[in-house]
């Protein structure tokens, strides 16, 4: 690792990146091009990866190394965040960058790749060290893992690793994702698994662990006496564009819910660990999602609502209904929009509702997380009216516009005492004045140096399966009927009746 990762002395080994990436055609393919390469690249480019390291690419695209890396070059120019490569820093970056035209059933291949493999150890240094990054559909994921495993490329020996890393889904329902599992435990042990969610990699979802344990006038007030609910909302413009034969067998519940909103819940609700490490950090989320009860069949209509959305208009422009998408089924029961209510059954949160809603061809982009406190007891401004006062509201942006913005009352200049809420707001942009990095940068740094904080652990999946598995069942043998909602609206009028039955409403976004 280079001077600026950390001291020379307590470097790690280099290693090789067995990068097999992509959706569809894995180094050939979508994710590849407009993530992890530009990851990769900007890595080097910031001096966080070692002279030795090797990245091999493999998919079926007959191409040859050099093919393989104008390809590359042309990609990272169109998607790094760094602007067109840097002629110097491509030069050295290009020379490490190898490919394998192959199958993934295809035994031989993975011969082939073992024996490139060894080749690299000795040609660049490399001793052993591999990272295999599985980003292709996700039948492949046990079938590569188990021919990595036949070939000997999942063994780790004389402090040399062996990793895998997971793209999601991991598993389409509980018991596919115990088979899953299952099967790569067969051949990894789970300390060598990195599932990764790229929205633990982004800056604001690491700062809600700061903000929290970091600033003492929060974590006082984090909890059910003070907290009156949490909202967390994952809203899309998009629709499924390229994604729909994808999207079509997951839906939102699975794309979004059970995974990135889960994670984001459990970060919000745990509690503060004894360490910043990996095992303290993902033992307080799991133990978050165990004190959350699994929606039973009787209360799927009480407290989720699902939706699909038809044709209408983003940006004043008209779009297509998701049954009329590529890729999607004309009569499809796949939902577009998910609203939920759970209630976390520990001490710190016993009664308080965390509201979470996920949609696609809503108005607007935006994930965020609403922290809504209780109203003040007692109000001593005779002249003012009680509604008048909006209730404290910490906001916490992750994406597009990072940063977070907390409401508070505040008089207006005047002889009288007229109330008016008013907000303090932080933005990353033009508080730290330079680009935060990619999500996929931290996490494959934190994969090739064996940090797995910010990675799922498989207890962590297992369980947030085990929550919705009812819900997925009901859900399964109701049709979804006709789509409820239009394109360019805030989803049915269900998920605002959710909130209206406890007397509360989203948070205008």
């Amino acid at each position: 690792m280079s001077q600026s990762a950390r001291p020379a002395s307590d470097a790690p080994p280099p290693f090789d990146l067995g990068a097999r990436l992509s959706r569809t055609p894995a180094a050939s393919g979508d994710l590849t091009h407009r993530k992890l390469m530009p990851a990769l690249y900007n890595l080097a480019l910031g001096q966080l990866l070692p002279p030795e390291m090797a990245i091999v690419g493999v998919a079926r695209t007959a191409w040859t190394d050099d093919e393989f890396r104008e390809e590359m070059r042309v990609a990272v120019n169109a998607h790094s965040r760094s602007g067109e490569v840097d002629p110097d820093v491509w030069k050295g970056f290009a020379r490490r960058l190898r490919y394998v035209t192959a199958g993934f059933d295809d035994p031989a291949a993975y011969e082939t790749l073992r024996d490139l493999l060894r080749g690299l150890d000795d040609e660049l240094g490399t001793r052993g060290n591999k990272l295999f990054y599985l980003a292709t559909a996700p039948d492949f994921f046990p079938v590569i893992a188990e021919r990595l495993g036949a070939v000997g490329l999942s063994g780790e020996s004389d402090g040399n690793f062996s990793r895998l890393v997971v793209e999601k889904p991991f598993g389409e329902d509980l018991e596919s994702a115990r088979e899953l599992n299952r099967r790569l435990e067969g051949v990894f042990r789970e300390q060598q698994v990195y599932r990764i969610d790229h929205y633990l990699g982004k800056e604001t979802v690491q700062n809600l662990l700061v903000l929290r344990f970091g600033n003492a006038i929060f974590e006082p007030l984090w909890n059910r006496r003070y907290v009156d609910h949490v909202q967390i909302t994952v809203a899309e413009e998009l629709g499924v564009e390229t994604r729909g034969g994808y999207y079509d067998q997951s839906g939102a519940l699975r794309d979004i819910v059970q995974n990135h909103i889960f994670q984001v819940l459990s970060i919000i609700a745990m509690e503060p660990p004894a360490r910043f490490e990996s095992r303290d950090v993902r033992d307080e989320k799991v133990k978050v999602l165990r004190a959350i009860p699994p929606i039973t069949a009787d209360e799927v209509d009480l407290v989720t609502v699902r939706g699909q959305y038809g044709e209408g208009y983003i940006g004043g422009k008209p779009v297509p209904a998701y049954r009329t998408e590529d890729g999607v089924a004309p009569d499809s029961n796949t939902e577009t929009y998910v609203a939920m209510r759970l209630y976390i059954e520990n001490w710190r949160w016993a009664g308080t509702p965390f509201y979470l809603r996920t949609g696609k061809r809503l108005p607007r982009r935006a994930t965020e997380v609403a922290i809504q406190f209780k109203s003040a007891p007692h109000l001593p401004f005779a002249d003012t009216a009680v509604e008048a006062v909006v209730p404290n509201q910490l906001t916490l942006r992750i994406q597009p516009d990072e940063g977070a913005s907390l409401k508070f009352a505040a008089k207006v200049p005047g002889p009288q005492v007229d109330l008016r809420t008013v907000s303090m707001d932080f933005q990353y942009g033009s508080s730290f004045l330079k680009p935060s990095a990619e999500a996929y940068e931290r996490l494959l740094l934190d994969a090739l140096l064996g940090d797995s904080t910010l990675f799922a652990r498989w207890d962590e999946v297992e369980r947030a399966w085990e929550i919705v598995e009812e819900l997925l069942k009901a859900w399964a043998a109701n049709p979804i009927g006709e789509p409820n909602y239009e394109a360019g609206g805030w989803g049915p009028d269900a998920g605002d009746e959710l909130l209206a039955r406890d007397g509360r409403e989203w948070r205008r976004l």
